[in-house]
């Protein structure tokens, strides 16, 4: 092999291993949102929050796998009567939805996920659904439950365990998303943007009296008689596929008298 041809392999080794290396340092960023439906203190409510995730140069940013929420303290979710029963992971895979007790619902929301077709990004949303899960650990767990059908057909579930938090917050929603496949041979998609509910928004359970099946609106998460200093406090950290993390703080602001 001459020193020229060699030079030249040499390059080209060099040029595939820059094509298919991830960008040391690459980095993304997150904005993250809340709100309280309604926010009246002393009152039921329901949490909404979600996070949207941005990339330089419009790139697909790497797979989430974990996300973990603090949400503000004296929030009364153990004391909601929300999820008085609860699902499993294994039947919300073989059954879906359909296969838990309509009871243990505890909020709807949407996703996206963008997947890098050659120079193209592919976008798809899918519909979740938050159950009440098993105690794990003595701990409460929730079960988001995704499903999109094209370009990719999955039905990903993510786990949730309600922990504990220091002040200024409540407690923290630990959730450990899995992975979902692309196409064929393609890169893993990316969940870039998510919005999710905890509450009795749109949620309808069922309990039955004198033989009769009445349909009935859960009581919501209960907010404290007075709105801490500076508002109510939510955070959340991020860790992706590659090894990357980030945070994003934001705040309700009290409500006007």
């Amino acid at each position: 092999m001459s020193a020229a041809h060699g030079a030249r392999l040499l390059a080209a080794l060099l040029t595939l291993a820059l094509w298919h290396t991830p960008a040391a340092g690459a980095a993304q960023s997150v904005s993250l949102q809340a709100a309280l439906q309604p926010e009246r203190l002393g009152s039921d409510t329901t949490i909404e929050f979600g996070f949207q995730i941005a990339t330089a140069r419009g790139r697909v940013p790497p797979p989430l796998t974990e996300l973990d929420l603090s949400y503000p303290a004296n929030i009364g979710l153990v004391t909601s009567g929300l999820g008085i029963q609860s699902c499993d992971a294994a039947t919300l895979e073989a059954h879906g939805p359909e296969g838990c007790p309509a009871d243990a619902l505890m909020g709807h929301g949407r996703a996206l996920v963008e997947l890098a077709v050659g120079p193209e990004i592919i976008t798809e949303t899918g519909e979740i659904t938050t159950w009440m899960g098993p105690i794990e650990n003595g701990h409460l767990s929730l079960l988001f439950y995704a499903n999109g059908e094209t370009p990719v057909y999955a039905q990903p579930i993510f786990t949730g365990l309600i922990l504990e938090a220091p002040p200024p917050y409540g407690g923290q929603l630990d959730t450990q998303i899995p992975v979902i496949g692309g196409l064929p041979g393609g890169p893993d998609a990316a969940v870039v943007r998510m919005r999710a509910t905890i509450g009795p928004k749109d949620i309808t359970y069922y309990k039955h009296r004198h033989g009769k099946t009445i349909a009935y609106q859960p009581r919501g998460l209960l907010l404290p008689p007075r709105c801490p200093h500076g508002g109510f406090p939510f955070a959340a950290t991020f860790a992706f596929l590659d090894g990357t993390h980030t945070s994003a703080h934001t705040t309700v602001p009290c409500p006007t008298r």
